[in-house]
């Protein structure tokens, strides 16, 4: 067999030399993947230009536009390292990703830079900024180091020859891609994607029976670009020559669902926050084009996901993964052996199966012992695949990894006997009341259920008497009078009485992550 390197260079020709007329729709502007291949080429001899090495890291802080998928694959068909920096991370946060990484040069959104030009002094390794073009009319900073996009690129040669003929068998282990965790349990750290990775995992999104992407599709990634390459849907997207839409910088409800019937989207993803902003106007719009809804970074509470299927005979698929999984390890949706609908509901609850190439287990916490897969042995998920990352950037993590080198998650989870894996808990977020263990996810699940809930987290306050004990932060819907008690009563049948919580707080917003997920290290540090 010839020994040809899986690259994402493969995946801009492709594009170019099949699907040149398909689409790629920034809110107000389009482009056909002809005109972004010939922007991608113009790109890679710009950075040519700076004089930013082969290897050299090239930051992206922008949102989800054309202009960032350009530089998904200008950056590492050039053989350089794309780093998407997390546009909600606070300036200490951002200058030691910057740093750590050694970024060479920043492409930063207009009307983002308020958010990071502050920190660029201390950002010591930075020799060019490069402002990228939007609606905005921030002023741009009068700084040799600063340079336009569209002059940048405007002025490049377009680069003429096969980007694939310049890799050899070796190269597919090239770093191709940088995303940092999020930091919850000490600093950031670094997950670095080589080309066979990114290759194999957008293989894995166009498997038919998981998210199965397919030319006919229009993909809109929801999620931000700067979260574990978007889950993927881009690279997918393109690979298969389904059509694009980017929806920018705006997370308006009306806005998202706008692009979703003007564009006819089949497939989108976002998390669970998103999903249940979409709620309340989700019938005043015709999503009759939607075939697949994709769910993840938190769990998906079963209420949201039929709340979809019955409006719009499309529930929301669980998919669980991690930065370090690039980041899709599980995708859910039923198998023929499941007939009933009851049966459905309990299946479409898992965080679903491994996608192919990807191997899980569980394992006792105390003594590491793999554990059966009967769907009721809890134990701590450990992965391991070809996109799975191996270790951390600069940074010796062995606690991170097993012996045999699998990657330890910190999920608590179950596998049953087909394979589906069901969430019970992070590690860190289990109460432990009276010596006995309560799920937050499963109360969750539980106070979700309820109809005038929009969002919940449960977090443990010590107790001088039980150890911990579960609060739980609610927000409501508009104008609902639902009490505390109420909910309490709703959950009961549903849960162990000992597990009811000690308190439920109302409140009109909670704290998210940067990548959107209910923040619960925010909430333990006032509860």
């Amino acid at each position: 067999m010839q020994p040809r390197p899986l690259t994402i260079a493969h995946v801009l020709e492709r594009a170019e030399r099949l699907y040149a007329h398909k689409q790629v729709v920034t809110a107000g502007e389009r482009a056909t993947y002809a005109e972004v291949a010939e922007q991608t080429r113009r790109l890679a001899t710009a950075l040519d230009s700076l004089g930013v090495p082969v290897g050299a890291r090239v930051a992206t802080f922008a949102t989800n536009t054309r202009r960032h998928l350009e530089l998904y694959l200008a950056a590492p068909i050039t053989k350089r390292v794309l780093h998407s920096l997390n546009i909600r991370l606070s300036a200490e946060h951002l200058e030691y990703i910057v740093n750590h990484a050694e970024d060479d040069v920043v492409f930063v959104d207009r009307a983002l830079l308020p958010r990071i030009w502050p920190s660029a002094g201390r950002m010591r390794t930075v020799r060019h900024w490069v402002v990228l073009p939007d609606d905005s009319d921030v002023e741009i900073p009068a700084d040799s180091r600063v340079v336009r996009y569209d002059e940048l690129v405007a002025g490049a040669a377009p680069f003429a020859g096969s980007f694939e003929d310049s890799f050899t068998l070796a190269d597919e282990n090239l770093a191709s891609g940088l995303c940092y965790t999020s930091g919850t349990t000490g600093p950031p750290k670094g997950v670095l994607y080589s080309h066979r990775s990114t290759i194999l995992h957008c293989l894995g999104t166009l498997a038919a029976g998981f998210i199965g992407l397919c030319e006919s599709d229009v993909v809109m990634p929801i999620v931000p670009m700067f979260h574990a390459n978007a889950w993927g849907l881009p690279y997918g997207a393109m690979m298969t020559g389904a059509s694009l839409v980017l929806p920018g910088p705006s997370s308006d409800p009306a806005h998202l669902l706008k692009l979703m019937e003007t564009e006819r989207v089949t497939v989108a993803g976002a998390v669970p926050t998103v999903w249940t902003s979409l709620v309340p106007d989700l019938l005043s719009y015709d999503l009759s084009a939607t075939r697949f809804l994709l769910g993840g970074g938190s769990v998906i509470a079963p209420a949201l996901s039929e709340t979809y299927r019955a409006a719009l005979g499309v529930p929301i698929t669980h998919s669980w993964g991690m930065t370090e999984i690039s980041p899709v390890g599980t995708i859910g949706g039923t198998r023929t052996q499941h007939q009933n609908a009851d049966e459905q509901v309990a299946v479409r609850a898992s965080q679903g199966q491994p996608l192919p190439l990807v191997n899980l287990r569980i394992a006792d916490v105390e003594t590491g012992a793999e554990l059966p897969r009967d769907g009721k042995a809890i134990g701590e998920l450990q992965v391991a695949g070809p996109w799975v990352a191996g270790g951390y950037f600069r940074v010796d993590a062995p606690d991170s990894f097993t012996g045999d080198g699998w990657l330890r998650t910190g999920d608590l989870a179950t596998i049953d006997a087909d394979g589906y894996v069901r969430l019970v808990d992070r590690m860190k977020d289990l109460i432990k009341s009276g010596g006995e263990w309560i799920s937050s996810v499963e109360l969750e699940s539980a106070l979700t259920s309820h109809p005038d809930v929009v969002e919940v987290a449960v977090v443990a306050r010590p107790d001088p008497k039980w150890g911990e004990r579960p609060v739980a932060y609610v927000v409501l819907r508009d104008g609902s009078a639902t009490t505390g008690d109420d909910l309490l009563r709703h959950i009961t049948p549903a849960v162990a009485r000992w597990w009811l919580p000690d308190e439920v707080v109302f409140r009109a917003t909670l704290p998210k992550t940067g990548t959107g997920k209910l923040s619960k290290s925010a909430l333990r540090a006032t509860t």
